[in-house]
C-alpha cells in the first residue's frame, strides 16, 4: 500500500491575486490613509454572513469588518487559518488547543492559550487576552455574534470553489500580516503542484473517494459546484485533483448511504483514495481503515492487486483542508502514484 513521501519543493514563481465573487464569497480591499471612513493600516474584509439557523432557509447579509495590519494578538478557531498564518510567518496566540494537530503546534506561541473547542469559545479567557484579531470558519461560524463582541471577528469558511478561497484567504492573510510577496509566492508553488498532481491523475483511470468510519465505507462524491461543508471535504479528490469518478453520478449510486465490498468489486476503480475519519478525529479502539480493507473482496479489485490503494493524510482531508501547508500535503498525497 502507498504512503506518504516528503513534501514537495517549492516553487519561486508568483501569481497576481484575482477578485473572486459567489453566493457566500468574501472579499478583501487594503484601505489607504486617506479612505474615507476607514483608519490607516487596516485591511477591510467582505463576506455574506448567513443569518438563519440550522435548519432554516438560508438568509445572507454581507458584513464587512475593518482588521488591523500587523495584529499582535489573534485568536483562530479555524484550523485551515492557523496553518496559513504560521506558514506565513505569523503567530497564533489562542486557539482550541486540543483541536490543533500536531504538525500545526509549532504556529502557536510558546503561551498559547485555551480559547474553548471549535463550537464552543471561552468567552471570558478570550477576552482577558484583549486580541485584535479572531478568526472563524468552518465548524465555528455560530460563534460570530458573541466572538464580534470582543474583537474584529471574520469567518474565512470556503466559499466559492476550494481554489478561490485558498487563495482569496491566503491573500486576505497576506495583507493582515504584511506578507503580500509570502502569500503570493505560496500560491504560485500551491497552483503548481496542483497541476502537477492534476497531470498524474489524468492518466491515472478511474478513482473513487471513499471515507472509512466505524468500520463502515462511504463514496465521496464530487462537489458539483457546492463546495460547502462536506461537499468540499468529499469532492477535493475530484474537483481540485482531477480524479476520473468510476460511477458518473456516485451520489445517485450510493443514495448518500454506506457502500459495500460487493460495491467497490462490481464498480472496480483503477484506485482508491482512502480517508480513514476515525484516525483524523481520534476515536479510541477504532478500526484502522487498512485493517477495515483487508478482506478476500477487496483483494480481488484492481485497486488492490495493483497497489493503487492510496491512503491519504486523514488530518489534512478531513479536518484543516484549505491552508498552505495543508494543501502541500495534499499534492504529496496525490503525487504518490507518480512514483
Amino acid at each position: 500500500m502507498r504512503t506518504t513521501r516528503p513534501l514537495l519543493a517549492a516553487s519561486l514563481a508568483f501569481v497576481t491575486a484575482v477578485a473572486l465573487t459567489g453566493c457566500a464569497t468574501g472579499s478583501t480591499e487594503e484601505t489607504a490613509e486617506a479612505a474615507e471612513g476607514a483608519d490607516a493600516g487596516t485591511v477591510s474584509y467582505s463576506w455574506d454572513r448567513n443569518l438563519a439557523g440550522e435548519d432554516e432557509e438560508p438568509q445572507y447579509e454581507e458584513t464587512t469588518v475593518e482588521v488591523p495590519v500587523n495584529p499582535e494578538t489573534i485568536v483562530v478557531f479555524d484550523m485551515a487559518s492557523l496553518d496559513t498564518i504560521g506558514a506565513l510567518g505569523g503567530e497564533v496566540a489562542g486557539a482550541p488547543l486540543e483541536s490543533v494537530p500536531d504538525y500545526l503546534q509549532g504556529y502557536l506561541a510558546d503561551d498559547a492559550f485555551n480559547a474553548g473547542t471549535l463550537f464552543e469559545a471561552d468567552l471570558v479567557a478570550i477576552e482577558a487576552q484583549q486580541p485584535d484579531l479572531i478568526i472563524i470558519g468552518g465548524r465555528s461560524t455560530g460563534l460570530y455574534e458573541d466572538l464580534s463582541e470582543i474583537a474584529p471577528t471574520v469567518d474565512l469558511s470556503i466559499a466559492g470553489s476550494f481554489q478561490e478561497t485558498l487563495e482569496r484567504n491566503t491573500t486576505f492573510l497576506g495583507e493582515v500580516l504584511g506578507a503580500e510577496d509570502a502569500a503570493a509566492e505560496a500560491l504560485a508553488e500551491l497552483e503548481a503542484g496542483i497541476e502537477e498532481a492534476r497531470a498524474a491523475t489524468a492518466d491515472a483511470g478511474t478513482g473513487l473517494g471513499l471515507m472509512v468510519s466505524g468500520g463502515r465505507l462511504n463514496a465521496m462524491a464530487p462537489s458539483e459546484g457546492d463546495a460547502t461543508g462536506r461537499n468540499a471535504r468529499g469532492g477535493l479528490i475530484y474537483d481540485v485533483f482531477g480524479v476520473e469518478p468510476v460511477v458518473e453520478d456516485v451520489k445517485s449510486a450510493t443514495h448518500g448511504e454506506p457502500v459495500s465490498f460487493e460495491f467497490l468489486l462490481e464498480h472496480n476503480p483503477d484506485f482508491l483514495w482512502v480517508v480513514d475519519r476515525d484516525a483524523a478525529t481520534g476515536e479510541e479502539n477504532a478500526q484502522a481503515a487498512a485493517a477495515v480493507l483487508d478482506n478476500d473482496i477487496i483483494k480481488q479489485t484492481t485497486a488492490y492487486q495493483e497497489d493503487q490503494i492510496v491512503y491519504l493524510n486523514p488530518t489534512a482531508w478531513y479536518i484543516v483542508f484549505g491552508g498552505i501547508d495543508t494543501t502541500r500535503i495534499m499534492i504529496e498525497d496525490v503525487l504518490q502514484i507518480a512514483e
